[in-house]
């Protein structure tokens, strides 16, 4: 593996990322090396940078080079041949990328799924199932690892046997959310993880708005599953927006706070997300001309078919819960004929997956 000038400069002090990306697209690392003091100052470096460069002896890049010879670990730099092809039409790309589990994935198309930290419970259902529609349909599901939607998204994909890709807003040797180390390991076995940040770097707040233009660089477009106002989910989104990207955004209760960042982006001009329908009228003609993907437009008949018949008491029961959550005292208001029966019907609709329980009551999720 041969060093680059991204992968050392990266460690130089007072070193811009546009001035490395200049100097890697017209030098090579030894052609660099061999540049005068002076030469190097007036192609921009900073004297501190200069004898960084000027020492060899870079012992954070042969660490990284160490962590690069272990099976399926990765150093992607701007000019790799490996390195994604969207990801590099962005304003401020990543120089140098880190990775672990399939780098293949990284030429399939991808569309975000990002949102709060803290969904309901039929936010998170949500995620779960539209990542799996669209993992089915060959898409590649690209967010964030947080907790929340983004753990929801990646659960969804890999439920189905899909592909899915998890941006990190620190080093790969980290599991961060800690809640989330399982589904960490999943993602390294399936899929794959990515950062631009070196392997032993510990999470910082900074790093995780910082990482979320590569979760929007990377796909054709980003849904937004449940956000808050000041969600950085929305940040994801103005990124994904700024780079020409498609937003999109699933709306929900007028009484969720959680849903009125969703809210706000549909009146800004991202699309309504009912059905994942919705998403691949939008995106089949870029996917068609980009990537040569052909998806399957599920008609309604199609699902119908596919959906599990239920008894009739089980159907009385259900069109008395609410897409928003519906506390027990309630249900059991609407079903008073029915009380005896009501607990274990509830149980039976929530293992069919009509409908998920919160601390909050039950709600039905959407067909």
């Amino acid at each position: 593996m041969i060093v680059s000038i991204y992968h050392v400069l990266k460690y130089a002090p007072s070193c811009p990322p546009k001035i490395i990306k200049k100097l890697g697209e017209n030098y090579t690392l030894n052609e660099l090396c061999s540049l005068s003091f002076f030469e190097l100052q007036e192609r921009g470096l900073s004297t501190p940078a200069i004898h960084y460069l000027q020492q060899q002896n870079w012992p954070e890049v042969s660490e990284d080079m160490e962590w690069a010879k272990l099976p399926h670990h990765y150093l992607i730099n701007f000019n790799d041949p490996d390195y994604p092809p969207l990801l590099k039409e962005i304003p401020d790309p990543p120089l140098l990328l880190y990775g672990i589990g399939q780098k293949e994935l990284l030429f399939t198309p991808q569309i975000a799924i990002v949102g709060t930290r803290k969904p309901t419970a039929n936010g998170r259902e949500t995620a779960r199932q539209f990542a799996s529609a669209l993992a089915r349909m060959g898409l590649t599901i690209t967010s964030g690892l947080a907790a929340g939607i983004d753990g929801a998204s990646h659960e969804g994909a890999l439920q189905v046997k899909g592909k899915t890709i998890a941006i990190l807003g620190n080093g790969l040797l980290h599991y961060y959310p800690s809640t989330h180390r399982t589904l960490q390991c999943q993602i390294e076995k399936y899929g794959l993880l990515l950062s631009e940040f070196s392997p032993k770097e510990k999470p910082r707040a900074a790093y995780f708005p910082k990482r979320n233009r590569i979760i929007s660089g990377l796909s054709v477009a980003t849904l937004v599953v449940e956000a808050a106002t000041r969600s950085g989910s929305l940040i994801t989104a103005r990124l994904a927006s700024e780079q020409g990207r498609d937003v999109f955004a699933i709306p929900g209760s007028i009484h969720n706070p959680e849903a009125r960042g969703c809210h706000a982006l549909i009146k800004q001009g991202a699309k309504l997300i009912e059905t994942v329908d919705d998403i691949l009228e939008e995106i089949r003609p870029l996917l068609q001309r980009q990537f040569d993907l052909s998806l399957t437009v599920f008609a309604e008949e199609e699902k119908k078919a596919e959906a599990i018949k239920l008894e009739k008491n089980l159907m009385i029961i259900l069109e008395q819960i609410d897409y928003a959550p519906t506390s027990l005292e309630v249900l059991i208001e609407r079903c008073a004929g029915m009380k005896e029966s009501l607990f274990s019907s509830l149980m039976q609709l929530e293992l069919a997956g009509y409908i998920v329980s919160s601390g909050a009551g039950y709600t039905r999720l959407a067909p």
